[in-house]
């Protein structure tokens, strides 16, 4: 179960590496795993794919991997010394670090002393939250694209797909949003749909005439997206092999499952980086602050990088609403669904769907990883 090119060849070995590096390691719990202690991942290839996508030169590319990390280190101490007053908080790339809304002044220094700036806001999560579930629970529309809790803006944000901010129907969920809670309108170029087409993560896989994305290695098989395979549907691997058969599926709601590996294929913690940048070893599950910068393997269109948009933003695809999802400027096309999203060497999320593609721009959203392992009782494999 071999591919004949170098490249394979070369993973190959790679992967066998990882694997005994990783023997005597315990294996990521389902839980957020924190990032260990290593050099930042700032390899040539890796920068050179943040300056191509983020128009970033060497230099601030080094310096934002850098201030990201400090960022994602703070965010849980800086979120418990809001307490009951957070609001939510993101990664500012202009001034490199992470701020964090509160409602009550009194909170701030406590906030501030962990490193994180401070914006006062009316709203804590648990209101917002408590919106967005309102609106979760309304039918939407096709012309409305997504909604998610925006910290930054302190609303939940409405976005409506471009051309239909005037239907009658559009108008009529706006209007029964805007009941719920907080709500700020916003436009998307395109309605959002999957990225399917007819174990190392981005590597392809195919169930029935469906070619997807391989997302992360997980102790017993891989994780990837719902919308790919139903329960006990039959798996193959990117030579036509037998790899296993879907466990688990959901989609939509959710859009996340995993499939057992066997049948001579094994798991290895790494993710494809296409020649673009070196494969990168998964060490960990810690997730990225809206802001942050994040890259994203897959099958069709390979390596790219871009920043995370919104959390918790839920996606009204013509199947139906999935909920949960991050938002990201990365692109993607069909056949990189279930494909990893990965920030530094920490596991993000699989490849949803999006808008545009990979010649244009567009914007791409992944089920946050730590959601699916927590729900399927799965260890992240790291190296």
């Amino acid at each position: 179960m071999r591919r004949t090119t170098a490249l394979r060849t070369a993973l190959s070995a790679l992967l066998l590496l990882g694997t005994w590096t990783a023997a005597g390691a315990l294996p990521a719990s389902a839980a957020d795993t924190p990032a260990r202690s290593t050099q930042a991942p700032a390899s040539p290839a890796l920068l050179s794919a943040m300056q191509r996508d983020l128009g970033l030169t060497r230099d601030e590319a080094e310096a934002r991997l850098a201030a990201e990390k400090a960022a994602a280190a703070v965010e849980r101490e800086a979120r418990s010394a809001a307490g009951s007053s957070y609001g939510g908080s993101w990664f500012d790339a202009g001034r490199g670090e992470l701020t964090v809304a509160v409602t009550r002044a009194a909170r701030a220094e406590a906030v501030r002393a962990t490193g994180a700036a401070v914006r006062l806001v009316r709203y804590d999560a648990r209101q917002l939250d408590a919106a967005m579930k309102r609106i979760d629970a309304l039918s939407a529309p096709a012309g409305v694209g997504s909604w998610h809790v925006d910290p930054q803006a302190n609303k939940v944000v409405v976005n409506v797909v471009a051309g239909n901010r005037d239907d009658n129907d559009v108008r009529a969920f706006l209007a029964r949003a805007r009941e719920a809670g907080p709500v700020a309108v916003r436009q998307t170029p395109a309605a959002p749909r999957t990225f399917a087409a007819g174990t190392v993560g981005g590597d392809p896989y195919y169930t029935g005439n469906v070619r997807c994305s391989i997302g992360f290695s997980v102790h017993g098989g891989f994780v990837t997206a719902g919308h790919c395979g139903s329960p006990s549907a039959a798996v193959y691997g990117w030579d036509r092999s037998y790899i296993g058969n879907f466990q688990g599926s959901s989609f939509p709601g959710n859009d996340y499952a995993w499939v057992n590996v066997g049948s001579g294929w094994w798991t290895v913690p790494v993710v494809l980086g296409w020649g673009t940048v070196p494969d990168r070893l998964v060490r960990g599950s810690a997730e990225a602050p809206v802001g942050a910068s994040v890259c994203r393997s897959g099958s069709t269109t390979h390596w790219h990088c871009g920043t995370v948009l919104a959390k918790n933003e839920t996606v009204n695809y013509s199947q139906g609403a999935v909920h949960q999802m991050t938002k990201t400027s990365v692109c993607a096309q069909p056949g990189d669904s279930g494909g990893s999203f990965i920030s530094g060497d920490q596991a993000q999320g699989v490849t949803s769907g999006g808008w545009g593609n990979c010649s244009s721009g567009g914007e791409t959203w992944h089920q946050p990883v730590n959601e699916i392992l927590n729900r399927y009782g799965l260890r992240l494999h790291t190296a």
